[in-house]
């Protein structure tokens, strides 16, 4: 007897529709899976024959021969244990096989029979629609992720036997539904906000041009200056995620199992922050079938890279390629995967090792030598990919205890999202360009055209500063942005002077301010 289930299994963050084959053979009893089966995978015939027996069905002594087409792809994961299960029952012929026509089933089958959560169900669930099936089987923790996807029915099961009861018409399972609109306008409520955060109103104002272009940001000051404080208040003066944005990054949370249970939607901006231990790997993705790392986790929101000369240097030098390109591609013997990796780098250091050097309040301990070792563990050219370079000084008793009440993240978000809907319309012909930060050189020749006066300045900036070609077209980045803040066309002396302001620290130049 032959049966065949639909299933899906996930390549990246996209999925594609497989199919599992079961054959069952008179012969030696025997339980064989091929197809390059990989890991859980192969250790799924345990499970699946252990559920079979404990649930109190049938299992056949005959020569079991699944197959997972197509069979030059590496699977991998544990989704395939529920379709394999009812191959099985099907072909043995203790379900009816027509109820499971047009239907794809993933899950990992526990012990006793219960349906345990997989990742990437949400890819799977666009991968089905695309290919036109009329619904899919999921284990109930997975239902909220995968109803997202509408135009397809996704039913949530907890159990084999609750899955096999709908398939024999004994059950019933009813589709789950997800309110989009609802879990869109639903902005989580910040637990954090601007309004925290006394004084240091230069450092907010570089925070907002950041939010507003896109724009990569190092934060250098002395300890307890409040440089951890602000970067996390970053993601709250962000933009609001659009349907699309929301997707793809519960998509990439999904294949790396970092979704929290029953979560349907990542509609809020993530903030990843690694410890200064983490590998390159973990930071960039791997592993044997490569997993998304913590910028691929980070994309479409702030990776916040706290003490960054304390992260080893071939950590810091693999995160050059994704500023520059926003993706990862990460290679291995058998596979290549690519993950998005658009993300908003912020990252903080103290000036020196004390931590005081250029500090009017507190002497520094450190030498010229000790000073520039400490800088030269970040390089130059990941340097000339940060475009704000910003000195935050320590915060005056007078702010600190004053009654003033600073601006909270709601009116600064407002006029990011303003200069971001100018950026959009600006862009709309260019696909892959959402902000200034994303610009090519093309983009900066037709939309940075600069007067006379403007050209002047950043002559002697370039030359008095020693900046490389790179740095020069973040300050046009950033002048644009300061630009668009403010509402103008074309680029004035004061919105240049200001970006240059934001280029503090560069190869050639030790913080001193």
């Amino acid at each position: 007897m032959l049966s065949r289930i639909r299933s899906a299994a996930v390549l990246g963050v996209e999925a594609y529709l497989m199919d599992v084959e079961v054959d069952l053979a008179s012969g030696m009893p025997s339980f064989a899976t091929v197809g390059l089966p990989h890991g859980a995978v192969k250790e799924g015939r345990e499970r699946v024959t252990a559920a079979l027996l404990n649930g109190g069905f049938t299992f056949p002594l005959k020569r079991i021969t699944v197959n997972l087409a197509p069979a030059d792809i590496r699977k991998d994961g544990s989704s395939l244990d529920l379709p394999i299960a009812l191959g099985i029952l099907t072909a043995s012929g203790q379900l009816p096989p027509d109820r499971l026509e047009g239907q794809v089933v993933l899950g990992e089958v526990g012990l006793e029979g219960d349906l345990r959560p997989v990742r990437g169900a949400l890819s799977m669930a666009i991968a089905a629609r695309a290919a036109g099936c009329a619904g899919m089987i999921v284990p109930a923790a997975n239902l909220s992720e995968a109803a997202v996807v509408s135009g397809i029915d996704v039913r949530g099961a907890t159990t084999l036997h609750e899955v096999c009861a709908w398939v024999s018409g004994d059950g019933s399972i009813e589709p789950g539904r997800v309110d989009l609109e609802r879990l869109m306008s639903e902005r989580a409520q910040d637990v954090v906000d601007f309004s925290d955060v006394r004084g240091q109103a230069a450092a907010k104002r570089a925070l907002e041009v950041a939010a507003a272009g896109a724009h990569n940001i190092l934060l250098v000051g002395p300890p307890g200056a409040g440089k951890t404080m602000l970067a996390r208040r970053l993601p709250t003066i962000l933009p609001s995620m659009t349907l699309d944005e929301a997707l793809e990054s519960t998509k990439i949370h999904s294949v790396a199992g970092a979704l929290g249970p029953g979560d349907a939607l990542r509609a809020v901006r993530p903030f990843r922050s690694p410890h200064h231990t983490i590998s390159d790997a973990g930071l960039i993705g791997g592993g044997s079938c490569p997993r998304p790392g913590e910028v691929s986790l980070a994309h479409g929101g702030v990776l916040f890279l706290d003490e960054l000369p304390e992260f080893r240097k071939n950590v810091l030098e693999v995160l050059r390629q994704p500023m520059e390109d926003g993706i990862v591609t990460l290679s291995r013997a058998t596979i290549s995967l690519t993950y998005p990796a658009r993300f908003m780098l912020a990252a903080a250091m103290n000036p020196c090792p004390c931590g005081y050097h250029g500090d009017p309040a507190n002497r520094c301990r450190c030498d010229d030598a000790t000073v520039e070792r400490y800088l030269s563990r970040v390089s130059g050219p990941l340097l000339d990919r940060i475009d704000i370079h910003l000195h935050v000084p320590a915060v005056a008793y007078r702010d600190l205890a004053g009654a003033r009440v600073e601006e909270g993240s709601a009116s600064i978000r407002e006029r990011v999202e303003t200069a971001r809907r100018i950026q959009r319309e600006r862009f709309r012909e260019r696909p892959g360009v959402h902000a200034n930060a994303h610009m090519s050189p093309r983009d900066l020749r037709a939309v940075c055209r600069i007067s006379a006066d403007v050209e002047e300045l950043l002559r002697g900036a370039i030359q008095r500063l020693g900046l490389s070609a790179r740095a020069y077209h973040r300050i046009l980045k950033i002048s644009r942005t300061i630009a668009d803040l403010a509402g103008v066309d074309e680029l004035e002396t004061n919105h240049v002077s200001e970006a240059i302001q934001y280029r503090t620290l560069d190869r050639r130049r030790v913080v001193a301010d």
